[in-house]
């Protein structure tokens, strides 16, 4: 089983049932992964248990045939159904700890962290790696918390023991500036999905990142 280290994290796409321009969900997840997305997470607080399989079931199979992991939020059931590689928790979904004790020691867990405390309990709690939240305010969590700005985001990378990536309002005029704040990767959700053509979008966000990764070395 790919673990954490094989990831590239550069470009995570996260999906929305709402904002796929009318496309069908896998149409554009594949062309986001052509266009260098390495991690998908399908995330869908809407649909019922059967949809969420059938959905999964499908993205799963399009991120393993082109080389990208795939996730599921939340739902260990269904990642469990359709052979994931693993799950991502946020601090109101399953608790890290049990998500890890159901799936087992060969597959991912991922979890949404705001300060030091969650990142110092999801640690201990068996993550593999962590996404800070939120960047910047976004339409498509709109219960989210205090947004962490990039200094926040910084300061937080600098705490974790773990692969960490960043999430919340993020597209091509900010996402270098959070790979320079030390995150491995950027989070996206609109960037991606609502752009008219979701392969170029996702490439050229992954030219910004890697261009940003080239001045950290």
């Amino acid at each position: 089983m790919r673990r954490s280290k094989a990831v590239d994290w550069s470009l995570y796409l996260v999906t929305d049932p709402n904002l796929s321009q009318s496309r069908p969900l896998p149409q554009t997840v594949e062309a986001a992964v052509k266009g260098g997305a390495g991690i998908v997470q399908y995330r869908d607080k809407q649909a019922g248990t059967r949809k969420m399989v059938e959905t999964a079931a499908a993205l799963c199979d399009i991120c393993h045939r082109l080389g990208a992991f795939f996730l599921v939020n939340d739902r260990v059931d269904v990642a469990l159904a359709v052979g994931a590689d693993g799950v991502h928790v946020g601090q109101e979904d399953m608790p890290a700890v049990i998500a890890r004790r159901l799936l087992g020691k060969d597959k991912m867990v991922g979890v949404t962290v705001h300060n030091a405390v969650e990142i110092a309990q999801a640690e201990r709690d068996g993550a593999d790696y962590l996404s800070l939240a939120p960047v910047f305010a976004t339409s498509t969590k709109p219960d989210h918390q205090t947004p962490l700005g990039p200094h926040g985001i910084k300061m937080l990378a600098a705490e974790a023991h773990l692969p960490v990536v960043a999430i919340g309002g993020i597209n091509q005029s900010n996402a270098a500036e959070l790979i320079r704040s030390g995150v491995q990767g950027v989070c996206v959700v609109s960037a991606v999905l609502s752009a008219d053509d979701p392969f170029s979008a996702a490439q050229t966000l992954c030219h910004v990142i890697q261009a940003a990764k080239a001045e950290r070395r």
